[in-house]
């Protein structure tokens, strides 16, 4: 899809079953099972998907999904399917080495988006795409370095430290343009310094969601998942985003809808809406 100066492309990076009630938080399962249905165990199955951005001498990619670090254990946990893509293969699709990436942008260290970024190696973790710079916000990262026991053990999955002792990291604070055509915009409910990438065009820009809206059925604004740290802050900001988007016809990328990749949206009766899905 070409936004802008720039080709887009959605990269399906894997699978994970979540218990619908967490994934819905205090939405009653009468209302969350008419969008997104459960298996016998109350399991809702969603995606890991990120976005590649090529154009302008730059190879962007926005989130890297579970990577081959996580343990046996992590994946029980989260129902995460084996096997995971291999990211590599990936890329290659598109004619594109890991080496090649120069640049990064993790919405938030969270394992499902970020596990990606680096691998193992005999010496320790390295980096995954050795010449790309990593753009991080300051105080995610912070966070992800000394974690909440609410978060620890979605930052603690994956040792991000190679990422700093590489010099590869760059920590950014608030929201910036990245380069000409991509700004970075900031969200707090989710989990601290959630960044999203908007892909600027005339027409119809492109709006990376992250988990501020991860799926469709969270359109509504008072849908919240019990994932969220703060929804009494997300409920304002997440309106706020979903009513630009109306107003400036964003295309909407969403990272964990097990179907619909990207989509416009509506004004409704008494919210914002999903208006049509857009092929990617």
């Amino acid at each position: 899809m070409k936004i802008g100066e720039y080709e887009c492309f959605a990269l399906d990076l894997g699978e994970m079953w979540v218990d619908g009630g967490v994934l819905f938080g205090m939405v009653p399962k009468k209302q969350w099972q008419e969008q997104a249905s459960a298996d016998t165990d109350n399991q809702v199955r969603i995606k890991a998907r990120a976005l590649l951005i090529v154009g302008n001498g730059r190879k962007i990619l926005v989130d890297a999904g579970f990577g081959t670090t996580l343990s046996a254990e992590t994946k029980a946990e989260y129902g995460i399917v084996d096997p995971i893509p291999d990211l590599n293969l990936m890329l290659s699709g598109y004619d594109i080495e890991a080496t090649q990436i120069t640049d990064v942008v993790l919405s938030h260290l969270h394992f499902d988006h970020a596990g990606g970024s680096v691998m193992d190696t005999p010496t320790g973790p390295v980096p995954f795409f050795p010449n790309a710079v990593y753009h991080v916000q300051s105080e995610q990262w912070e966070d992800a370095m000394t974690p909440h026991e609410r978060e620890r053990e979605s930052f603690e999955a994956v040792d991000y430290s190679a990422l700093q002792s590489y010099g590869v990291l760059n920590l950014l604070e608030g929201s910036l343009m990245l380069t000409d055509g991509i700004e970075i915009m900031v969200s707090y409910g989710h989990t601290r310094a959630q960044q999203h990438v908007l892909v600027h065009d005339e027409h119809q820009p492109l709006f990376f969601c992250s988990d501020l809206v991860p799926t469709t059925a969270h359109i509504p604004v008072s849908w919240h998942s019990a994932y969220d740290n703060k929804p009494m802050e997300l409920y304002p900001e997440k309106d706020f985003f979903l009513r630009k988007a109306v107003r400036n016809n964003w295309i909407m990328f969403f990272p964990h809808d097990p179907e619909i990749v990207a989509a416009t949206l509506k004004a409704g009766s008494e919210w914002t809406e999903l208006d049509q899905p857009v092929s990617f």
